[in-house]
Formats: structure tokens, C-alpha cells, sequence
């Protein structure tokens, strides 16, 4: 029986960010520099992953709670190794309604029918310019942009659609590829979200100067592309979405920094290993792990996560302050988006 869960300021668990990996094949500067996460970075052993089995089984417990969506994350999801069997195991869960990946693309043409045939609906692919020295430099490891596109027309042909495209933008260093990423998607199925550069985590080197508005994203389109609003698709959708007028498809703004959306946050966060996060600025996460392999009931791990949920009160970008932006918080890397 649905045991919906609300937390203190009356927001629904509706969405869970499933972390299978910590490790990626990128350096991107904005979430894993290379200067920390060198090659003496100590990613988490094999052992201390969630297995495939303890993460369906949370995700059983968490539908129980009201969760309708499950987005597999990293890291870079496609470097855990059968990460298919993970997706067709999860889309047996009765209740759950939808079930998608976010990727840097890297592996999508490889990995795309192996998804498909697995179940998983549809895939969201991390691109930040179709600039191939642009995309090179930002990605840090040489990876070439045709690839990437290789991948997004792959996801395409097997029918993981429709493809949403995130590029995050970084003032300096690829705002001028804004329009050509606007042009190339346009008219093509292709969904173009465009994210504001984020205080995740603590190595990024964040500073609001870096920040690339929305406002000023929208109005760089709609001049040459005239854009619309539209409504959302449903409660707590975290893209502000606007579709073009002349009939090509629509682009969302993701804008946690000048235009919070904290107040209909409904998404919850589980890293590799197992812990809770229920802010994607958390500074703390809540041990599942723990209690999976201390033999805990479902009963148990219910009453746990309802706990967690129903004591929430996050509500980090409507209080960003100067105060709280160098708190140490988890990285983005580590939990995803």
C-alpha cells in the first residue's frame, strides 16, 4: 500500500537520482577538475558499492513511499560494469512509471540498443559545445564532440526518446556556443536544456560572476529564434520550459542560481555507496547502506527513509548566501544532478 511521504514543507517524495558510480571517464572542469581528482584519486572500492540487488531493493521501499521516477546517475553510469541488468531489474518494480539515465554520451553508441532492450526509457546526454577544441578542453580529456553526437543519434535510432541534451554554461567559456547548440537541436526531437553554472560540491571553483543568467540565455535565442513559455509538464519539473514559435521543439532553462525551484523539490539522491541525500547541496548524507547489510527488515528501512523525508526542510538556492556557499558539500560527481 502507497505510504506518500511529505516532508516539513509539504513536498512529496516523487523522484529518485540513483548514483551506481562514482568514477567517470571526464574531467570536466565544472565537476570533476583534474587537479583533484588526479590519478592518485582514491574512487570508491567495488566492495563498497550498493550492489544491483540492495539498490532495487531500496528502490521497491522508496516506491512504496510515493516515488514514480528513477534517473540512473554517476559519475559516468556507463562505466559500472552490466549496468543494463540494473535497468531491467528496476523496471519490473510495480508503481514505478518512468525510468531514465543521464550520460556524458561517451559510450551511448556502444551501450544504446543494450539499454533500450533493457527498458530503459529514455536518456538525457551531457553536451557543452559543439565546439570540438571547446568540448575538448572542458571535458579535459581530448574526447571528440563527434562522438558524443555519435552516441545522441544512436539513443535516437533505438528509440530512447526524446534525447535531452544539458549544457551547462560557464561565462568565458562557452556562452558563444549557446546559439550554435540552439541552431544544431533545433527542429530535431532533440530537447536542449540549458543549465546555470553551479556551486556543487567544493572543487569546481565556483563564483557568481561565472554565471551565465537565464534571462540572458533565453533572450540570446529568442532573437534569433523567437521563443514562447510553456507551461510545466508537471509538479516540481525543475527546467523552465519555452518552445519555439516557428513549430521546432522546445528548450528548457535550468536556473538554481537566479531562479530557485527549491519550493517544489521532489527529488531525492542515493550515492554509490548508499547514502541519502535530499538536497543536491547536501552537506550530509543518511546511512542505507548500513542498515541493508545489518540485515534491517523492508519494515525498517521504511521507517527510516520516512524519517529522513518527513524531518527535510532543504531549501539551499532560495538561502544562498555567503554564509552557506562554502559549506562543505558533497560533490556533484558523486550524486549526480
Amino acid at each position: 500500500m502507497l505510504d506518500t511521504v511529505r516532508d516539513k514543507l509539504n513536498r512529496p517524495l516523487r523522484d529518485l537520482r540513483i548514483s551506481v558510480t562514482d568514477r567517470c571517464n571526464f574531467r570536466c572542469t565544472y565537476c570533476m577538475p583534474r587537479e583533484v581528482f588526479g590519478h592518485d584519486f582514491q574512487f570508491l572500492p567495488h566492495d563498497d558499492l550498493l550492489t544491483f540487488e540492495e539498490i532495487t531493493r531500496l528502490a521497491r521501499i522508496f516506491i512504496g513511499h510515493g516515488v514514480e521516477k528513477i534517473r540512473i546517475t554517476g559519475g559516468e553510469p556507463l562505466v559500472r560494469r552490466d549496468v543494463e541488468k540494473l535497468i531491467e531489474m528496476l523496471v519490473r518494480l510495480d508503481g514505478l512509471k518512468d525510468i531514465t539515465l543521464t550520460t556524458n554520451g561517451s559510450l551511448l553508441a556502444r551501450k544504446a540498443q543494450a539499454l533500450k532492450d533493457a527498458g530503459l526509457k529514455r536518456v538525457t546526454v551531457s553536451l557543452d559545445s559543439l565546439d570540438d577544441e571547446v568540448f575538448r578542453s572542458m571535458n579535459d580529456v581530448d574526447f571528440p564532440v563527434a562522438k558524443v553526437l555519435e552516441g545522441i543519434e544512436a539513443a535516437r535510432a533505438v528509440g530512447l526518446e526524446p534525447v535531452k541534451i544539458n549544457m551547462v554554461v560557464k561565462r568565458g567559456v562557452n556562452e558563444s556556443s549557446i546559439l550554435d547548440m540552439a541552431r544544431y537541436f533545433h527542429g530535431t526531437g532533440c530537447i536542449l536544456r540549458f543549465i546555470e553554472y553551479m556551486d556543487v560540491g567544493m572543487t569546481n571553483g565556483w563564483r557568481l560572476d561565472d554565471v551565465v543568467s537565464a534571462a540572458e540565455i533565453v533572450s540570446m535565442v529568442d532573437e534569433e529564434l523567437p521563443l514562447e513559455p510553456v507551461d510545466p509538464n508537471y509538479r516540481g519539473e525543475v527546467a523552465r520550459r519555452y518552445r519555439y514559435k516557428d513549430g521546432g521543439g522546445e528548450i528548457g532553462i535550468i536556473s538554481s542560481v537566479t531562479n530557485t525551484f527549491c519550493g517544489d523539490c521532489t527529488r531525492a539522491r542515493l550515492s554509490p555507496e548508499g547514502q541519502l541525500y535530499t538536497c543536491l547541496f547536501g552537506t550530509m548524507g543518511h546511512d542505507f547502506r548500513s542498515l541493508l547489510r545489518n540485515g534491517k527488515s523492508d519494515e525498517e528501512l521504511s521507517s527510516f527513509l520516512y524519517k529522513v523525508w518527513s524531518r527535510r526542510s532543504d531549501r539551499y538556492s532560495e538561502l544562498r548566501a555567503i554564509q552557506t556557499t562554502h559549506l562543505p558539500k558533497v560533490e556533484m560527481s558523486h550524486i549526480g544532478g
